[in-house]
């Protein structure tokens, strides 16, 4: 049986690394099943197209899905991923916001944005959004090496 949310999101701030860890799969795991396997397999299926250089064909497939299912939050941040890959940022913050709306606690939405305002070099957002993303994964060190590396670009 799957722990509920709230132990999950109590167990990313553990000083335990594994606890930290299994709570991270436990989340994402929750995330990608939030449609059950119907809407992980065509997130499944969106990845492979993106794979393999198809970035057209899982961006439709991915829009399908937010458009059945608008709900569905990795769906938006799948597709903000894509966008994100491809140097769209104004797209990838607008589908990382509509996550993040949906599901606040959304750590991946949110570190994600941060990556987008620090590639349009809005550095102070991007901080704030990083520190956002720490309140939620506070032993996260990418997060805190990008809040040091976007201060140093400040400067």
């Amino acid at each position: 049986m799957s722990q509920p949310i709230e132990e999950l999101l109590r167990d990313l701030k553990s000083a335990d690394e594994e606890i930290r860890e299994r709570a991270t799969q436990g989340l994402w795991e929750m995330w990608f099943m939030q449609k059950g396997m119907q809407g992980l397999q065509v997130l499944r299926q969106s990845q492979m197209m993106a794979d393999s250089g198809n970035i057209r064909q899982a961006e439709l497939m991915l829009t399908q899905l937010i458009l059945s299912q608008p709900d569905f939050v990795e769906a938006w941040n799948r597709r903000a991923v894509l966008f994100y890959m491809q140097g769209d940022y104004k797209r990838s913050i607008k589908d990382c916001l509509k996550a993040i709306s949906l599901n606040p606690y959304h750590f991946g939405a949110i570190h994600g944005l941060g990556l987008c305002y620090a590639a349009i070099g809005n550095y102070s957002e991007a901080i704030a959004t990083f520190h956002r993303a720490l309140e939620i994964q506070p032993f996260s060190l990418t997060n805190q090496k990008l809040i040091l590396e976007c201060t140093a670009m400040l400067n």
